[in-house]
């Protein structure tokens, strides 16, 4: 049962990921590859408060948040004034300069040795310790991240976003604004990474720089291509699926010296077959180009 907890949580964690996310890639039509980036900050922000400063959970996940907008936007300034590929080595650039800080920075970081020890949430002067209470605080912080965002999907900010993404020249003609629509919609989904990220931090109690490298971008971007981007399905499917594969590959029954590399050849070999038959993703409405 517990196994069947953690993966529900997990899943919760990735949920809130994959849908902010989605605002950038599915509904701005921009590739990022630093999408971990957001989430880092957004652990180690809320990590380092709770842990040298002595804020509770709540008030050091919104100061995390804020961090991570200012830090977005501060970025997004510059980098989204490009576009295709050049948006995506840019991107590719921020994600390894910051995670080259966060490996480095020991002083603050603690680097390669992580922060253990990290406070279990407290929220209203009770802590939660169980995988119950841990799963339904992620629901609570799922639904509200969800009822955000799909009003935003639905405002005309989400509609203003895929006429960007379609066309931008004409959607420019209309007076959106290209650079600052782009910059809205990578700010917001900074703040739900981060939201996730002091979930994941203070779901695990142990973080270090590995677990917010380009593989993890690449990962959270992979959701969205195989579930499909760009409209209210695409990410569940996505994460579902992501997660819960490598799962079901465990169960094949493989001797252990060989079972974790062929599980990775399944894997990318299930992947690469559903890009070939259902390139949009299987619940998407948008082919990422």
């Amino acid at each position: 049962m517990n196994y069947i907890l953690h993966l529900l949580i997990m899943i919760g964690i990735y949920l809130v990921l994959s849908y902010g996310l989605n605002l950038v890639v599915g509904f701005g039509g921009l590739l990022s590859l630093c999408y971990a980036v957001f989430y880092g900050i957004g652990a180690y922000a809320s990590t380092l408060l709770m842990v040298k400063v002595g804020i509770s959970f709540i008030p050091a996940v919104l100061l995390g948040i804020v961090i991570a907008a200012i830090f977005a936007f501060l970025i997004g300034v510059p980098a989204l004034r490009f576009r295709g590929d050049s948006f995506v080595l840019v991107t590719l650039g921020i994600q390894m300069i910051v995670f080259t800080i966060l490996y480095n920075w020991v002083d603050l970081t603690r680097g390669p040795y992580g922060i253990p020890g990290i406070p279990r949430p407290v929220v209203a002067g009770y802590e939660i310790t169980s995988l119950y209470e841990y799963l339904i605080l992620v629901g609570v912080i799922l639904l509200f991240s969800l009822s955000v965002l799909f009003i935003l999907y639905n405002a005309p900010f989400g509609l203003a976003l895929k006429a960007l993404r379609d066309d931008e020249m004409a959607a420019e003609g209309l007076g959106k604004s290209p650079v600052h629509m782009f910059l809205y919609a990578f700010v917001i989904s900074a703040v739900f990474a981060s939201t996730a990220g002091s979930l994941y931090a203070a779901y695990v109690t142990y973080i270090d720089p590995t677990s917010f490298t380009l593989d993890e971008s690449i990962f959270l971007l992979a959701i969205l291509l195989v579930g499909g981007a760009g409209n209210r399905i695409g990410p569940f499917v996505g994460t579902v699926f992501m997660i819960l594969l490598p799962e079901a590959l465990r169960f094949l029954g493989l001797p252990d010296t060989v079972a974790p590399n062929v599980r990775q050849m399944i894997y990318g070999l299930t992947l690469i077959v559903l890009m070939f038959l259902r390139p949009q993703g299987l619940a998407g409405e948008y082919r990422v180009k």
